[in-house]
């Protein structure tokens, strides 16, 4: 049976949703291309005619991991009275956020894994911390640009890092302390 246009288009962006949330979850290499194409439903034959390499798929699901973060935090950012930034920060180190790594973070649940991998993902990479950075800098306090982006690239670097280290213990109350240490103590981030 023939796949029509439209539904490969859809079989492609159900590929991309599975891969960015599996890739989180387990790592870039804790889920083959034939485990990864049976979680969306989809036969492993399917997959290079869609992508031409499991790297493609990586970096087009970073991309879109991304690209939903941007879009949750500048909700979250945008509906915030007082200090936007504040409030991303608190969403960012939340235990939802912590607890759910498929859904979270792909810097935090992937960036270790990134460097060791080729360009074309690197980039996928970059370019999606650049966007958040050019986010947390529009809500960064201030009104010296320089100072916003100082302000924006220590607050997603301290919430990066608090992620993966509140992940990482496997005392909850730890995890917890970090998370919130984390949101009280940047200058310009809490809303206190």
């Amino acid at each position: 049976m023939k796949v029509t246009r439209e539904q490969a288009i859809q079989n492609r962006d159900r590929v991309l949703d599975v891969a960015a949330r599996l890739f989180r979850e387990r790592g870039f290499d804790g889920i083959g291309v034939a485990d990864l194409m049976k979680s969306a439903g989809l036969t492993h034959g399917g997959f290079y005619g869609q992508f031409g390499s499991k790297e493609e798929l990586m970096a087009e699901a970073c991309s879109r991991s991304f690209d939903s973060a941007l879009e949750t935090w500048s909700k979250i950012g945008g509906r915030a009275s007082g200090n936007p930034l504040a409030a991303v920060m608190k969403g960012y180190l939340s235990k939802q956020h912590r607890d759910n790594p498929g859904e979270g973070c792909v810097i935090a649940s992937l960036g270790a894994e990134a460097t060791r991998q080729g360009s074309s993902l690197r980039r996928a990479v970059t370019d999606g911390a650049r966007a958040m950075l050019d986010l947390f800098t529009s809500f960064a306090p201030g009104r010296i640009k320089a100072v916003k982006r100082e302000r924006a690239v220590v607050a997603y670097a301290s919430v990066v890092g608090a992620l993966i280290l509140a992940r990482a213990v496997d005392d909850a109350a730890l995890s917890d302390e970090i998370l919130q240490a984390v949101v009280t103590a940047l200058p310009g981030a809490s809303s206190s």
